[in-house]
């Protein structure tokens, strides 16, 4: 395979948007845009093979591209494989999924047909009105070794980080991933009716928690868990500890929230006074 193969891009949402970007970025080639058949995914696909000088076809139409790289819906992998799959000229090809909880064998009809296919996740968010960067980003590898080294390549040319996940580890690794971002977000939102309690507005409580958010982090990078624990439980003070579960009685499900990770700090982290704060969370 070429050293920047040409790339089709399976699916003009989020993830094939932001992904297809950061290709051009990095000097590949966006040969076509695959979209759906309807008339949203036609106008996706059509708008952003514009901005990447790339052409929109549909599933069905035969692909140019040396790398095909699937981009939808866990649900919708096998589905859209099975459809492009239809046209002739696999033999040779790459195919790539990014499912962080599905193996390569989602693309094993493409297999079939002479593809070589891997599973290629980025550990990164993407939402709406949102295009992040990919420097620095974890792609987890799994698949055929030709696919794996090509998607090993195209990581390094993004400026992004690849390592390998089995097959058999890949949904311990997906859970891992939504606490990383998907329930850090349920958490917070928790926190927003908290601070409702307090007499804050959603909008104040994100403004003003920022500061203390990004240095909670900044520890965590630089001292590790143990040392960017603070707070009651750290310092093993019950009484704290028990005015907060009073005063979340009415604030449900925030209570059990704060159970359950107080709980989570008792077994992973070093803590004052444990016995009677295990006896508290009970």
């Amino acid at each position: 395979m070429a050293r920047k193969p040409s790339i089709a891009i399976v699916g003009p949402g989020r993830l094939g948007s932001a992904l297809a970007l950061e290709l051009k970025r990095a000097g590949y080639r966006i040969s076509e845009i695959i979209s759906g058949k309807n008339r949203a995914s036609r106008r996706k696909a059509r708008a952003l093979a514009k901005l990447v000088r790339s052409r929109a076809i549909t599933a069905g139409d035969r692909i140019a591209a040396g790398l095909v790289w699937f981009c939808v819906p866990d649900r919708e992998i096998a589905h859209a494989a099975n459809q492009v799959g239809e046209t002739a000229g696999w033999k040779g090809k790459i195919a790539l999924h990014s499912s962080g909880a599905l193996p390569s064998n989602e693309l094993q009809m493409l297999r079939r047909r002479g593809a070589a296919v891997a599973s290629v996740h980025p550990l990164m968010t993407f939402v709406r009105g949102s295009i992040p960067s990919l420097k620095g980003v974890p792609f987890a590898l799994e698949g055929d070794s030709a696919a794996v080294r090509a998607a090993r390549r195209i990581t390094r040319d993004l400026g992004a980080e690849a390592f390998p996940i089995s097959k058999e580890r890949k949904m311990a690794y997906h859970a891992w991933g939504a606490f990383t971002s998907p329930l850090l977000i349920a958490l917070l939102v928790t926190g927003d009716k908290v601070a409702s309690a307090a007499g804050l507005s959603a909008a104040e409580a994100r403004r003003k928690m920022l500061p203390i958010l990004r240095q909670t982090l900044a520890n965590y990078a630089k001292l590790g868990p143990a040392g960017a624990f603070s707070g009651p439980i750290v310092r093993g003070d019950a009484e704290v500890v028990r005015r907060h579960l009073n005063e979340l009685k009415t604030i449900s499900p925030a209570r059990e929230v704060y159970v359950a990770l107080a709980r989570a700090g008792l077994r992973y982290l070093p803590v004052r006074n444990r016995r009677e704060l295990q006896t508290l969370l009970k």
